[in-house]
């Protein structure tokens, strides 16, 4: 295989090639890659102690390992480190929660397949979030944070 054959499939984003931007309330956010057609899209996350997320509802399956710090799901009783890796069935309802105790940054990769549904105590959806919402958004902290709109997000 010649170089311009890898060209076609192989494509790469260095660590420097996407800004990490101020989600607020304790998150850091970049977006590695999103695909829209398949409803794929991977995120890393760096949550400060003590950030916790709204309950929520994935439609489809999501993976996720952990690079540093701990983490847990309020409604199951295991802690993610480093090295931490995670399979989550679609439907599975959960609200990610940093311990405010930690001594460093917790630090996350997610491949999330279909919609993220932020719920209510009640159940009902109060929020809907997807690939391509999550990307708008990006694109929107990076060039409001000075970093201008980022260009190494793979597509597809």
């Amino acid at each position: 295989m010649t170089t311009t054959d890898l060209d076609d499939v192989v494509r790469h984003a260095g660590d420097d090639d996407l800004p990490w931007v101020d989600a607020t309330g304790g998150i850091l956010l970049k977006v590695l890659r999103v695909d829209p057609a398949n409803g794929i899209w991977v995120v890393r996350n760096r949550f400060e102690p003590g950030v916790r997320l709204p309950r929520h509802r994935h439609t489809g399956p999501v993976d996720g390992f952990t690079i540093s710090g701990r983490w847990h799901y309020l409604e199951y009783d295991f802690y993610s480190t480093a090295g931490s890796y995670i399979r989550e069935p679609a439907g599975s309802v959960h609200t990610l929660d940093v311990p405010a105790d930690n001594d460093e940054v917790t630090d996350v990769i997610f491949i999330i397949e279909g919609v993220n549904l932020d719920l209510a105590d009640d159940g009902s959806v109060v929020n809907v979030v997807d690939g391509s919402l999550t990307l708008a958004a990006y694109e929107a902290l990076a060039e409001a944070q000075g970093f201008g709109r980022p260009t190494g997000v793979l597509i597809g």
